[in-house]
């Protein structure tokens, strides 16, 4: 499946300070696949090290970190001669070596002509004890597929084609525009997941068994996860991390007002209640990759991070799929949408994935009064706020009360209505599924 990474992934080539590359991302976003075929495409060879599925291979870089010594050892590891002038070497699950990990600070100093790459969990990258090649690294992060990449996955490129114009002529014709409500509903079921989409690709003609098989994939992605908690937990109680993480659905499912609230510790891990027992957790998951933390912000002027609280924030899944799955939603329910005002979390988690696969991090929202606004993005110093619905009835009382008070030169809102382009006021409309084109 295309990634529109790939177009970043040419330029660190071709980049004349190139230094060694780290993926991060969820497990199973997809991060060896792409930089497999970005190798294999883009080298003259592709030299592939798996520090997860090969153990021995740790045992190279404890001697020395010495970039031509472990160069040449990996040549005889693959009885394959290494050209650092048009190969490409690629660690994988480098999280399980911490010390190959930091050689990668001295392949940037020593061998800058050679073109190294590597992949690892957010969360054994992230919690390393190993010290960091801080400076000498340079960071990619790789997301469940976004909607846009769900698209390219159909190979429809006439829609994609609309879509990509329709920015530019402020319009989009309503046969596509249904048809690419179509498209988010069945994304809205599949979510960004690159086992998922195969599971549905491979299916799709035949709707029963595409359900059972999207939710199968997706249920087994759920499970791999729990797995990784036990293994990767540390002083962090692995439990906890369990309940939190199952709780997340299950308060988002509880959003009945028309609006995500800010996430509450009651109930969810026993006899804890403050926000003191919900860090470890929380931070865990978050730096795992598989959960989204939007901080609320009581006051929209700028720094945003003065006016927001530690301890109140929302929470929502990394993947749009495996929210439904963990929620246990009818297929034929969020694929027609009559899920009633669940539908509101729904959308939202959307467009909390969106945002963050386009670099918008950290995500903050406004309360203020009885007023809120489900996220804020600034954009060339100006706060713009995004209001979300999940329908076609689009008033936004809040909205309303953020541009009284605040006068912002641009608002945005999000809902299920075609795009139009308006020419007076501050309010733009666009759909739900033009979210990370906005």
């Amino acid at each position: 499946m295309k990634r529109e990474l790939y177009a970043n992934l040419i330029d660190w080539k071709n980049s004349q300070k190139r230094k060694p590359l780290l993926l991060k991302g969820a497990r199973q976003v997809g991060k060896t696949y792409l930089l497999k075929e970005f190798g294999e495409k883009e080298f003259l060879n592709l030299h592939y090290f798996n520090f997860e599925k090969d153990k021995r291979l740790s045992s190279i870089f404890e001697p020395d970190l010495a970039p031509q010594r472990i160069l040449s050892e990996l040549s005889l590891w693959l009885k394959k001669a290494i050209n650092p002038k048009t190969d490409l070497i690629f660690f994988d699950e480098i999280q399980e070596c911490p010390k190959a990990l930091n050689s990668l600070k001295y392949f940037c100093e020593e061998m800058g002509n050679l073109a190294i790459c590597s992949a690892g969990s957010l969360l054994g990258v992230s919690l390393s004890r190993e010290s960091f090649p801080v400076g000498k690294v340079e960071f990619m992060n790789l997301y469940p597929l976004t909607f846009r990449e769900f698209l390219m996955a159909q190979g429809d490129e006439r829609v994609l084609n609309e879509l990509d114009k329709a920015i530019e002529k402020g319009h989009i014709p309503g046969v596509v525009h249904d048809h690419l409500m179509i498209f988010l509903r069945h994304y809205y079921f599949t979510g960004g997941m690159p086992s998922a989409i195969l599971s549905y690709l491979s299916s799709k003609e035949e709707n029963y068994s595409m359900v059972e098989l999207v939710r199968k994939t997706q249920s087994d992605l759920v499970d791999s996860f729990h797995k990784d908690f036990a293994k990767h937990s540390g002083n962090v109680n692995a439990m906890h991390i369990v309940s939190v993480f199952e709780n997340i659905p299950l308060q988002l499912s509880r959003s009945l007002d028309g609006s995500v609230q800010r996430y509450r510790f009651r109930d969810v891990i026993p006899r804890r209640r403050g926000y003191a027992d919900f860090w470890g957790p929380i931070h865990w998951l978050e730096k795992a990759g598989l959960i989204l933390k939007v901080k609320i912000c009581i006051r929209a002027e700028l720094p945003l991070e003065s006016f927001c609280k530690e301890n109140i924030f929302k929470l929502y899944l990394f993947d749009i799929g495996l929210l439904g799955c963990m929620l246990d939603l009818p297929a034929d329910a969020i694929l027609a949408q009559d899920y009633g005002l669940m539908k509101c979390f729904i959308a939202e988690n959307f467009v909390a994935q969106e945002l963050t696969a386009k670099g918008y991090s950290p995500l903050h929202a406004w309360e203020e009064r009885n007023s809120e606004i489900e996220f804020l993005r600034v954009i060339k110093g100006e706060i713009v706020p995004v209001e979300v619905k999940s329908g076609i009835r689009t008033q936004a009382k809040s909205l309303a009360q953020f541009i009284l008070k605040y006068s912002p030169k641009t608002a945005i809102k999000l809902s299920a209505q075609p795009f139009r382009k308006e020419t007076r006021g501050v309010v733009r409309h666009y759909p739900l599924y033009m979210t990370g084109y906005v």
